[in-house]
């Protein structure tokens, strides 16, 4: 048995760019950031961060390239794909990349369209109130995208 499957939960690294084929299929890349904390041996708070390239395809992209900026935090559930290619100067690269086929999106930032610290806005709900249509906006407005392998044809692969 066979199996190919990624699931990483991080932070978008930059602002993403909407991109078509030749033949109109939408497509984007981005990288996302994911940390890892742990206690050395010695009793030190140890962290470090890994970079993943990320490539969404169709409909997800679209949406993708509208809802996610840098900072956002992402689920993405994808495979791993390595790719090789020469430039112009006869150098062989590679890349492994997650090429998505769900994503989620993570909340919106506390911050935006909040009132600054120490300011009271009039007629501010209660926070039992405020947290509950917190909620309820959280439901409604963070949709889940999943497409079919179907939707990718080899001739709208850019490379």
């Amino acid at each position: 048995m066979n199996l190919n499957k990624v699931f990483i939960v991080g932070r978008v690294t930059s602002d993403l760019v909407l991109k078509a084929t030749p033949t109109g299929q939408a497509v984007t890349n981005f990288s996302v950031a994911t940390n890892r904390v742990w206690t050395d041996k010695a009793g030190a708070k140890q962290e470090e961060a890994e970079f993943h390239n990320v490539v969404v395809w169709g409909r997800q992209a679209e949406l993708a390239s509208q809802f996610l900026s840098k900072g956002s935090l992402v689920l993405v559930e994808g495979r791993l794909r390595t790719r090789s290619w020469k430039d112009a100067q006869n150098q062989n690269h590679k890349v492994t990349e997650i090429v998505a086929e769900r994503l989620q999106f993570g909340p919106r930032s506390a911050n935006s369209g909040a009132a600054p610290t120490g300011t009271a806005r009039p007629n501010t709900p209660a926070p039992a109130a405020r947290k509950e249509a917190f909620e309820d906006s959280l439901e409604e407005n963070i949709p889940e995208i999943s497409l079919d392998e179907e939707d990718i044809k080899p001739e709208d692969l850019p490379f």
